[in-house]
């Protein structure tokens, strides 16, 4: 079975990678986010992406129009009421989770699926705020979510077989991704395996052991890695892999969670990965990488004298 609109809660990176992937698939979108000035920079980069990929030969011009002819952008969460499915995109606080999904209940038919795409937090949880636990569920798409083929599916305590059923359906035929069956736990699968590697990297970083780009490519060279660890999480945005820490810290309390200080220095500075143009490296505003980040500056290996 197959939908033929879905809102998205949330137009920041992830909200306007799942809009381009189901819009791309003929699915009508509703993006909604708090203000014009959101939205209206949401478009931007997310055309400036699809130009990137025209130039690359990966989409024509009349690709990326029909796909954003059928993204509607809006401020208000009422025009996701007569929606079969809406997927939450906001960042990583429970709070302002909770406070979107008792909205949606009240808005949504009872029949709307309530979708969360929550790296870190739980399911239950925020389903317990609605007065439909059956029909939420998690969907973790990854960066960039028109590329990765894989999509974690996370059922809560009281997730139903047949909501389950429908989203993996929809993941599997409608999205052509790989859907991995996860039952809830903190960090799911994927966020919980990368995360210990992403901190070790920096931890390797700020020790001096070698400069960011060799760090990454002997991940790269050595174990088949796409992308290196620390451009992967200048990809993610270095406030999001600290705000995944910092979730996976307080409900597991083990200290490989534990935020790498080079990490929170970084974001306090306002360095936050390829959206702010700096991170472990610095970007272009096209968001290719140029180099490594001069402001870093950390104690590196000197070979002793010669006698």
């Amino acid at each position: 079975m197959a939908v033929n609109k879905v809102a998205i809660c949330g137009a920041g990176v992830m909200g306007r990678g799942i809009a381009q992937l189901l819009s791309s698939t003929g699915t009508e979108v509703v993006l909604i986010d708090l203000t014009q000035e959101i939205l209206k920079q949401s478009l931007e980069l997310l055309s400036e992406e699809m130009d990137q990929e025209i130039e690359k030969w990966g989409m024509t011009e009349s690709e990326k129009k029909a796909v954003l002819s059928r993204i509607k952008w809006s401020i208000k969460l009422k025009d996701a009421c007569d929606v079969p499915m809406v997927i939450e995109c906001i960042p990583e606080e429970l709070e302002k989770k909770k406070r979107i999904f008792e909205e949606m209940d009240k808005l949504c038919s009872p029949e709307t699926i309530l979708v969360t795409n929550t790296s870190t937090l739980s399911i239950t949880e925020l389903a317990a705020f609605t007065q439909r636990p059956d029909k939420v569920i998690g969907m973790h798409f990854l960066y960039p979510v028109v590329k990765i083929p894989l999509v974690e599916i996370v059922r809560g305590l009281r997730t139903s077989q047949k909501t389950y059923d429908l989203v993996k359906e929809i993941a599997q035929e409608q999205l052509n991704k790989t859907p991995v069956a996860v039952y809830e736990y903190p960090g799911y699968v994927t966020t919980r395996i990368i995360v210990p590697l992403l901190n070790e990297a920096i931890h390797v970083l700020m020790e001096g052991i070698a400069s960011a780009e060799d760090i990454d490519t002997a991940m790269k060279l050595g174990y088949g890695f796409n992308i290196g660890p620390l451009a992967l999480a200048d990809s993610m945005g270095l406030d999001v892999v600290m705000d995944w820490m910092e979730n996976l810290l307080e409900e597991l309390s083990e200290h490989k969670y534990n935020p790498c200080p080079l990490l929170r220095k970084l974001v306090r500075a306002g360095h936050l990965g390829k959206k702010a143009g700096q991170g472990f490296f610095l970007y272009d505003k096209e968001g290719n990488k140029i180099g490594e980040n001069p402001e870093i500056i950390l104690r590196r290996y000197v070979p002793p004298p010669e006698i």
